[in-house]
């Protein structure tokens, strides 16, 4: 294993990769969902290219993570058990809500995704293997605990807009305003959720690896949320005025 001066060398230098990317994604949305596009080549059943594209967060944070020296440590345990709460949900329970109807995605977004998710959980399940030196006294520090209330906080919105979106699908496969909940603040609150997950666990874990993931989450999902509020008003006339597109009352 390398030294940890060379490991946060490589973290900064994913995050730097980034903020270039974050450029990029104002100007290209990623074609999936409602903005499915065929000129992206081969395609795969959405459901399964969601659930392989999702498993690296589940299996190589756990290889890193039980590869390491930390597995009896009791903050380590935690804070791999808040990984595992998002992702068992993100992976495994949630694709098979989905009304897919055989929709597709593109391959290609399918396997940047795999990189994408591969990297963060190296990040991630290396830190907390190998580099985390936590002792229990990190379960009183407000740090931890400022860092999990934003998580669960986050979790919440994120399944709460998940469940309104998965009702209006059961409804009818044609898209409507969904209204409820974050929904009558902004376009994209599972984004918003999402966001604050991961930053509740940069801050719980007070990592760069997990600020890297932050950073990550934030490139992806806020050009896609300002791509969904632009879709929207485009598609809905009557799109509510005051509707943010993924922070309430600013943006």
């Amino acid at each position: 294993m390398f030294s940890e001066y060379t490991f946060n060398i490589l973290i900064i230098s994913w995050i730097l990769i980034g903020l270039i990317i974050f450029g990029v994604l104002f100007k290209i949305t990623a074609p999936y969902g409602k903005f499915l596009s065929k000129k992206w080549g081969a395609m795969i059943n959405s459901r399964l290219g969601w659930i392989i594209m999702e498993a690296p967060p589940l299996l190589l944070f756990s290889y890193f993570f039980f590869k390491g020296h930390n597995t009896g440590n009791l903050v380590c345990i935690a804070i791999y058990s808040i990984w595992m709460l998002h992702y068992v949900n993100r992976d495994l329970i949630f694709p098979f809500r989905l009304k897919t109807n055989g929709k597709k995605m593109p391959v290609v977004i399918m396997c940047f995704g795999i990189i994408f998710n591969g990297v963060n959980a190296f990040f991630n399940g290396t830190f907390l293997g190998y580099f985390a030196s936590y002792d229990t006294t990190w379960f009183t520090d407000y740090r931890f605990v400022l860092g999990v209330i934003i998580f669960i906080a986050g979790f919440i919105i994120n399944i709460t807009s998940d469940n309104i979106l998965f009702r209006l699908r059961r409804e009818s496969f044609d898209y409507k305003i969904p209204h409820g909940g974050f929904f009558n603040f902004v376009s994209s609150p599972n984004y918003l959720g999402e966001m604050m997950e991961w930053m509740g666990f940069a801050i719980l874990t007070w990592s760069l690896a997990g600020f890297s993931f932050f950073v990550w989450t934030v490139v992806n999902l806020l050009p896609r949320a300002f791509s969904h509020h632009e879709w929207y008003k485009k598609n809905f006339p009557e799109y509510p005025e005051k509707r943010k597109a993924i922070i309430p009352f600013i943006i």
